[in-house]
Parts: C-alpha cells; sequence; structure tokens
C-alpha cells in the first residue's frame, strides 16, 4: 500500500520540476515507504538514499538494498525501542539541500501523500459495493483513505491508531516497539494528517499489537505486521463494543514476513516482556460473539 503513497509523491515531484530525471531522492524511512520510493526510483531511473536508525526492521533495510538504495544510518546512542526521528528528519533534510539534484520527499508533510490512496479507495469501494460503514487504520495512510472515503459516504466511521507512546492524539510520548508508526516525543506531527477527516482516535500497545499479528499467523494463516495487527486488534475491539458495525475495513499495510526476527520470534517478544496470552483468549472470545450473532 505504501508503494501507491510513495510513487505519487514520486510523480508529483518530476511533474512540477521539483525533480529531474536522473536526480537523486532522499528520504527518512523505517522501511516501507523507503521500499516504495526505491522501486519509484528504479521506474523512473533515479537515485535513493534512505535515511534509517536502527528502530528499522533489518529484513526492511536488506530489501531496500535489494533494490538499489543507498541506505545512511543515522549517528546517535539510542535505546532499542526509541524511534530516532527527529534525527532521520534532520540527515535527510540535509542530505536533500547540499546533494546536487536532490530533493528530500518529506513524507509527513507531503501533500502528494494522502493523494497516493486514492485509487485503493476507488478499488476498495468498487469489491464492496454495498459500501463501506467503517474504517479502522493507522495515522499516516488514514488520512488519504478517510478523506476519499467521506467523499463518498460522509457517514463513514473512521478511527486512527498510533501506537501507545505516540503523540499524534495529544497522549504523552514515551518509547515503542512498533515500527514505521506513530509520532514519537520530541517530533512534530506531519502537516499531511488531517484530524477533519478522522472521527476517534486511539492508541494500541506494542503486546496487543505484536499478540494480535501473531494470534492471526497462527489461527488465520497470515503474515501482517506489528502495527497491522494494532489495526486489527482496535477494530475487532470496538465492533465487540457495538461501536462499529456493518462492513467495517482495515487495511493492512504492511507484511510479517519482516518480522520474523522479532514479532514472531517467541524469544524475542518474551525478552522484551511483551508476551500476553490474555490477548489471545480475548480475541477468540470477540471472534466467537460475531459468529454467534451471524
Amino acid at each position: 500500500m505504501k508503494d501507491r503513497m510513495a510513487r505519487s509523491m514520486v510523480c508529483a515531484a518530476l511533474e512540477d520540476g521539483r525533480l529531474a530525471p536522473g536526480g537523486t531522492i532522499v528520504e527518512s524511512s523505517s522501511g516501507n515507504t523507503g521500499i516504495g520510493l526505491a522501486l519509484a526510483a528504479l521506474e523512473f531511473g533515479l537515485r535513493f538514499i534512505a535515511v534509517v536508525d536502527h528502530h528499522a526492521a533489518p529484513d526492511k533495510i536488506r530489501m531496500m538494498r535489494a533494490l538499489g538504495a543507498e541506505i545512511r544510518y543515522v549517528e546517535g546512542d539510542f535505546r532499542e525501542d526509541e524511534v530516532a526521528v527527529v534525527e532521520r528528519q534532520r540527515l535527510a533534510a540535509q542530505l536533500g539541500a547540499q546533494l546536487p539534484g536532490a530533493l528530500f520527499m518529506n513524507q509527513s508533510d507531503n501533500p502528494a501523500n494522502p493523494e497516493g490512496y486514492a485509487g485503493f479507495v476507488e478499488e476498495l469501494l468498487a469489491q464492496l459495493p454495498n459500501g463501506i460503514d467503517g474504517c479502522v487504520g493507522t495515522g499516516g495512510s488514514m488520512t488519504g483513505i478517510a478523506q476519499r472515503l467521506k467523499r463518498h459516504n460522509p457517514a463513514v466511521r473512521t478511527i486512527a491508531v498510533e501506537p501507545a507512546g505516540s503523540i499524534v492524539f495529544g497522549k504523552p510520548g514515551h518509547p515503542y516497539y512498533q515500527s514505521g508508526t506513530g509520532t514519537p516525543a520530541g517530533d512534530e506531527v506531519g502537516k499531511v494528517l488531517d484530524y477533519g477527516c478522522i472521527d476517534e482516535g486511539v492508541q494500541v500497545t506494542d503486546t496487543q499489537a505484536f499478540e494480535t499479528a501473531r494470534y492471526i499467523a497462527r489461527r488465520k494463516g497470515l503474515l501482517v505486521g506489528g502495527s497491522s495487527g494494532g489495526t486489527i486488534y482496535k477494530a475487532l475491539e470496538f465492533i465487540a463494543a457495538g461501536q462499529l458495525f456493518g462492513t467495517v475495513v482495515t487495511p493492512v499495510a504492511d507484511g510479517g514476513e519482516k518480522y520474523l526476527g522479532s514479532v514472531f520470534d517467541d524469544d524475542w517478544m518474551a525478552k522484551r516482556g511483551l508476551l500476553d496470552p490474555a490477548i489471545a483468549a480475548q480475541l477468540d472470545a470477540w471472534l466467537a460473539a460475531r459468529a454467534c450473532a451471524a
């Protein structure tokens, strides 16, 4: 899904002249947007430099490198669960300003970011001809999706999910393990986030998100990323509470194959105190209740 947004930003920059053929894309990314930009760079014959930190999943870094991206790590002494977004943004902006023919995409403030989800929403609506009553997604992509959904149906209920520890919805910031989502303390909330199209913003803990991703893998045979586990957990919670009904969509923006050494590794989870069998029991109960209601 992020590849659509990445391509949208590159196309917009090429069309308005901010980026010239043969130029260089620079972006701060924890992985998924970077992978999308690496693909766009290949398509349009561009160079791509991804600015990353230790928080990015190693397999995302490997994938970007495999697609030809150049990787630049920020320097600093950071906790394992601390996202170095401020430092990444600073280095990416510096490279974009100093390198000839380079452009810092700045996805958090780039208006072409939410526009990249237009096609995704049209495909959803085509596949669900009876309409969509609710949508639960992560804050970053939710703006673009929610804006389009509400153009078709202003009554659709939109829920944006952020990691506990993100400052997006005014809660105190603290470290978290979820990758590629949220805004950590010390950073600024991106300008593309449109609170006006989001009906409610909620937080999900690392344990809830990761245990749900593991549950979906073991019960449904689907590998989804940790942040997607978070949106699924919150969607089921809202449905169980009777706060969402009808046709509810939860976009899965990240695959789980990049987290086999972390989210899906028992030792990794146990060492960080993230295991909680009560989450699986709760999910079982919610799904059983839905099955009985049907």
